[in-house]
């Protein structure tokens, strides 16, 4: 890794099939930004537990987060993968920070408190996740983390506790910064909302051509006919058209809409090849990756000799200043 650059640091859950929503709205920023900074991408596999609880389930789920991710363009040379489960010392530290944190300041994190409004069972790991996402920034030296404007609390709790941390013992950690990325809000699904899987309105970013036209052509419009003008802003169509089109392509499809020169068939059709179009390659890439599942868990464990050698340099200093290395 280059040891001048910037220490960029993101975390990943395992928790399911990436869809169009998180590649735009955050992996697709981040691949842009492999290049500029000392990378460090760990699949979150101990975070996801909090709802994966299936070993089965979290194998595969592993095994196709980290293809996806280098089917879209993450580079190995330039990037440290590697699971979070494989840096043993990340978890040694989340119990240090737990040591140091109080239940009030947990629970002013915004998970915990959309869990308790929705008057849902919380386990313990959803309630302490802030310490060990805090854990996982800290001991790597990270100086930046890409967030989404809803995740920027995470880096925030990671600030406060290293300056805790180092008001107490010493000094041990750096304060790392968050990087903005796009607002997912602005990710629009199917039905206009945000592209949530919650909200049963994605398309997945590695879906077979046929699952594509199934969900394009059922995106609900309005009863307009193709002689009729249509507000391009107002339509769901045209709203995917901003990710897929290039900006000539999107400008002849504005005009068409206004002048009421095309209907809502001919606009999904237009975006169904204009979604193929880019998702073709990675997700030939991805099925290649899938084929050889051993490279991919080569390059895991890979990563986690580089991720794990800064963690053990860090714990080293951690132990001296909270005394329990006695030697």
């Amino acid at each position: 890794m280059n040891t001048s650059k910037k220490v960029l640091l993101s975390g990943v859950k395992p928790t399911g099939k990436l869809h169009v929503g998180n590649y735009f709205g955050a992996v697709k920023q981040f691949i842009d930004m492999q290049d500029t900074y000392d990378n460090y991408v760990f699949i979150a596999d101990y975070h996801a537990m909090t709802t994966v609880q299936n070993a089965d389930t979290m194998k595969q789920n592993i095994i196709d987060l980290a293809a996806s991710y280098l089917a879209a363009g993450l580079k190995p040379e330039n990037v440290c993968l590697f699971k979070q489960s494989d840096i043993a010392e990340v978890f040694e530290l989340g119990w240090i920070f737990n040591c140091i944190t109080t239940m009030p300041y947990l629970e002013r994190a915004h998970a915990y408190k959309d869990a308790m409004a929705k008057n849902k069972e919380i386990n313990v790991g959803t309630f302490d996740y802030p310490m060990l996402m805090a854990a996982d920034i800290l001991i790597q030296d990270a100086d930046v983390v890409p967030v989404g404007l809803d995740q920027k609390q995470h880096v925030e709790y990671a600030r406060d506790t290293a300056e805790k941390f180092n008001r107490i013992f010493g000094q041990a950690f750096k304060m790392p910064e968050p990087i903005l990325i796009k607002d997912l809000e602005s990710i629009r699904g199917t039905d206009g909302q945000k592209m949530s899987k919650s909200y049963n309105n994605t398309i997945e970013l590695f879906a077979t051509y046929e699952e594509l036209k199934k969900v394009v052509m059922s995106i609900p419009t309005d009863s307009k006919g193709v002689a009729d003008p249509k507000n391009p802003d107002e339509c769901n169509v045209f709203a995917l058209h901003k990710l897929f089109a290039t900006s000539d392509e999107l400008s002849t499809l504005g005009g068409r809409y206004i002048k009421g020169e095309i209907g809502y068939k001919e606009s999904k059709e237009i975006l169904l090849a204009s979604m193929e179009r880019m998702i073709l390659p990675i997700r030939e890439k991805k099925n290649e990756l899938l084929k050889n599942p051993s490279y991919i868990i080569s390059l895991l464990e890979e990563g986690a000799k580089i991720a794990k050698e800064r963690a053990v340099k860090k714990m080293n200093l951690v132990r001296k200043l909270v005394g329990t290395d006695i030697k």
